[in-house]
């Protein structure tokens, strides 16, 4: 944005000035300031959970669920069986006489709603999990759990409710279920030259959400986004032992499945800024390159505060690593896992440094990273998030290989650590995640890299704030807050990802300024780290931090489609002699509001500018502008940066350019 610093010394602006000559007749006005600026009422209550300052209210409570999983993967027969302990802690202040499990694997049945709801012709079905028992914790020692299934929720009905403020439930599942090939998307595996990869994800049942705004969340999953609560999880994974495994979380028995020389490599990659092989290409095929003779390993992980856990296994992999350097002499470890095909300065041989990169620039902007890994793995599943792990696709090279490797790690701060429903609200993950890489982009080695335009941002390249006005004016688009499973795929990226990332530029380049947004957008993250904020939440959380009512901007941008119109009408001068000043008439022709920058030029070559605020449209749809000046005026133009989404750019400038 151009610094116009020292501007108001060059010009004054004076209202409604009774001198000025006639103008011309302005075009049809769109703009209501009563509309724009009428009172918000955002959608959810404040109470003693939610403050009216958009952070946890007092008595705020959140339910918690941690993991014990012991898992084994059958690769001849492309099975994974499980045993998995949850331990269920009822913080809120209503007894529960029953809970509710997420069962994902069931979408691959036959008679699964996500079947229809996605638009695909699906060929390829699974039985989903299959329980061989359900069982709970009872005063006379474990007893068979009264479970009802409806498509992809279970519902255990309790015999005596879950007592309120910490009551505790112990759930015992065995089951077994059939992984999805490459048709399962966001779980699956496939073949590749040295073996298979699995990609596991949604693997294990998981609790549905309760909160104080819906009580349970059972959506059915129909191929979207997540809800969850948080806790500690320690899972074990038994595989063939010529697979590696690449996990959320903290591998905490390498010594049970890692050779001397691949553990002695991990403990110098955890102090090297420069990528070091843990296992190369050469290795994949050297049976030295695993530990055991044994026919299958078990491979421990461990990860605290977190909503979920995923990995991937193959003996096809090649692994990296490098130290992430974290703010106040913090450290984490950056891994990549990716076939030999896929290696490379163009290709994944790049993605541990991209990776590390990323983390440490998020982490020194918003908020630093919790876990003590981030990896990322190439394989069949392309560019999906878990907690601290991402699944991206092995062919993958150079900026694209960057701008996703950034976007999937960034998802750990978008919903992973501030714990949004992305199921109700994909624009607070996909959206946010998508503004951070934008700065990600400018400054990793100098920006190489940037500007951010890829099939998330800016997907027709070019300016932003003109890539942005078709679909503002598209009437079948949705508006921001729609949720993730009313998003139709053409609108997905342009709306939940794009237009929400661009609010947040707006609001920081445009209306706030970095400084305040910056404080506002960190304290947000801080307040709600590993909780559940609603939309309402942010909304207030940014007007009290940021000392700015936004109400006009959250209305006409996320709950609205709303167009910015701005367009000079009329230049004059007092007393018809531009050598006693000249008068602009700024119009506000469209529902959507913006402060912006209007420039002043004259024949004597003097320059006057002007920032417009957003409460100049407070009472009015067009005002006049006095500037103190001698010379005839040459040319006038709004928005000269081109930074705001203004539909018609030919009348913010007199006089008017042929289109």
């Amino acid at each position: 944005m151009r610094c116009w610093g020292n501007f108001l010394a060059a010009a004054v602006a004076a209202l409604l000035f009774s001198g000025a000559a006639k103008k011309p007749q302005p075009p049809k006005n769109l703009f209501n300031p009563l509309e724009t600026f009428a009172p918000l009422a955002l959608p959810d209550p404040i109470n003693a959970y939610r403050s009216g300052d958009g952070t946890p209210g007092p008595d705020y409570w959140q339910n918690r669920a941690d993991y014990e999983i012991h898992a084994n993967l059958d690769t001849a027969s492309n099975t994974l069986s499980a045993d998995e302990t949850i331990t269920y802690t009822n913080n809120s202040p209503t007894d529960l006489d029953s809970v509710w499990l997420q069962l994902e694997q069931d979408i691959y049945r036959k008679d699964s709603r996500g079947r229809y709801a996605t638009g695909r012709d699906v060929t390829q079905f699974t039985e989903g999990f299959v329980f061989d028992s359900v069982e709970i914790d009872a005063p006379g020692g474990m007893t068979k759990a009264e479970t009802f299934v409806n498509d992809t929720r279970m519902q255990i009905r309790l015999a005596r409710p879950l007592s309120a403020r910490g009551g505790k439930l112990k759930i015992h599942i065995r089951y077994h279920y059939t992984l999805p090939g490459k048709f399962g998307g966001r779980t699956a595996h496939d073949a590749s030259p040295d073996g298979e990869i699995y990609d596991i994800a949604q693997w294990y049942p998981r609790m549905a959400v309760y909160d104080d705004l819906r009580g349970w969340n059972t959506r059915p999953y129909v191929g979207s986004e997540f809800y969850l609560d948080y806790g500690n999880i320690a899972y074990d994974i038994t595989v063939p032992s010529d697979m590696l495994v690449a996990g959320s979380g903290e591998l905490v028995n390498p010594e049970d499945v890692l050779t001397e020389a691949e553990r002695a490599r991990l403990k110098e990659a955890a102090s090297s800024d420069k990528t070091v092989m843990i296992r190369d290409a050469k290795e994949i095929a050297d049976p030295a390159s695993r530990p055991s003779k044994t026919p299958t390993l078990t491979w421990r992980f461990r990860m605290a505060n977190t909503r979920d856990v995923a990995f991937s296994a193959s003996k096809a992999f090649v692994w990296d690593a490098a130290r992430i350097n974290l703010p106040e002499g913090k450290t984490a470890l950056a891994m990549s896992f990716y076939p030999a095909e896929s290696a490379g300065a163009e290709g994944w041989g790049r993605s541990t440094e991209y990776l590390k990169d990323s983390v440490e620039n998020f982490s020194k902007r918003w908020f630093v990273y919790p876990w003590p890994t981030a990896v990322n793995v190439a394989g069949p599943v392309a560019a999906m998030e878990y907690p601290a792990l991402t699944f991206n696709d092995p062919k993958v090279k150079n900026k694209d290989l960057f701008y996703i490797t950034a976007h999937e790690i960034g998802h750990s701060w978008f919903p992973m650590i501030v714990g949004t429903d992305e199921n109700r609200n994909p624009w607070m993950d996909e959206g946010f995640n998508t503004f951070m890489d934008i700065y990600e982009h400018e400054d990793f080695q100098n920006g190489i890299y940037a500007p951010k335009r890829d099939a998330e941002y800016a997907q027709a390249g070019g300016n932003p704030a003109d890539a942005i006005l078709p679909i503002l004016n598209d009437p079948d688009a949705p508006i921001v807050v729609t949720g993730a499973d009313r998003v139709t795929e053409k609108y997905r990226h342009a709306v939940s990802y794009f237009k929400s990332a661009f609010g947040l530029v707006l609001l920081r380049e445009q209306i706030l300024g970095k400084e305040r947004f910056d404080w506002a957008f960190r304290k947000f993250i801080r307040d709600w780290a590993y909780k559940h904020p609603s939309p309402s939440d942010f909304f207030r959380a940014m007007n009290s931090a940021a000392g700015e009512d936004l109400s006009w901007f959250w209305r006409g941008w996320y709950f609205n489609n709303w167009t910015l119109d701005l367009a000079v009408t009329g230049v004059a001068y007092v007393d018809k002699d531009p050598k006693k000043g000249s008068i602009v008439t700024i119009a506000n022709l469209d529902r959507l509001p913006m402060p912006a920058i209007v420039v002043v030029e004259y024949a004597d070559g003097s320059t006057a500018a002007f920032r417009l605020p957003v409460e100049t449209w407070f009472k009015k749809k067009s005002i006049d502008l006095k500037f103190e000046s001698t010379a005839e005026v040459t040319k006038v133009t709004i928005d000269p940066d081109r930074a705001l989404p203004d539909k018609d750019r030919v009348n913010n400038i007199f006089p008017r350019e042929a289109r």
